[in-house]
């Protein structure tokens, strides 16, 4: 993985810790309401992978209710297991908020690929080795243009295998391709378009 440079740390860190200032009594107040209205756990840790090798726990607010065999991105065939709750905070992008702890300790970025689960850098380690030569972002190029894509790709799916099937069919070659292109052109004011693409949700 390809380091960061020190003006884009300085910068992860300066807002990560303003953010988290900012939004700890909201981050205080979705954990009570999950842990009322849900039980435990509040949160929930996700293996990602930062290196085709090196994997880490990436935290979110826990939107479904658990499952033991539980593999793969969430597709129209765990719809019921969302609960009220966590159609909220997916639709708002709440429960992404835990994320800024791993941006805090150096295991993502703010804009950056969105880390993959360790299933899908298997199952296509050729595109993930270029992916993952950067650190793994909050969101991204990627994400930015094709998250309310994927997701209605992934909403029509009623199977596992189905959803399985469109994602590295139809998402992982796009989202790549996008990545590379995030790669080769990346500056401090392109970041600065995601961020606010990701926010507010134009395209300049």
């Amino acid at each position: 993985m390809r380091r960061i440079s020190p003006s884009k740390r300085a910068f992860d860190i300066a807002l990560a810790l303003l953010l988290g200032l900012l939004t700890l009594p909201l981050m205080a107040i979705l954990t009570a309401l999950i842990l009322i209205t849900d039980g435990a756990p509040a949160l929930y840790r996700s293996e990602r992978m930062r290196t085709p090798e090196q994997s880490f726990g990436m935290l979110k607010f826990r939107t479904m209710m658990p499952a033991g065999d539980d593999t793969g991105v969430t597709g129209g065939d765990k719809r019921h297991r969302i609960t009220r709750l966590g159609h909220l905070l997916r639709r708002t992008h709440l429960d992404e908020l835990p994320q800024l702890w791993n941006v805090l300790v150096g295991e993502m970025s703010f804009v950056g690929p969105r880390p993959p689960l360790r299933q899908y850098v298997q199952a296509a380690p050729l595109i993930y080795r270029d992916v993952l030569r950067m650190r793994p972002g909050i969101t991204g190029l990627a994400s930015a243009r094709l998250d309310r894509r994927e997701a209605r790709l992934l909403a029509a799916s009623s199977s596992a295998a189905e959803t399985e099937a469109i994602y590295l069919r139809r998402c992982v070659p796009v989202k790549a391709r996008l990545d590379r292109i995030y790669a080769a052109r990346r500056n401090f004011c392109w970041d600065l378009v995601i961020l606010w693409q990701t926010v507010f949700g134009t395209r300049f």
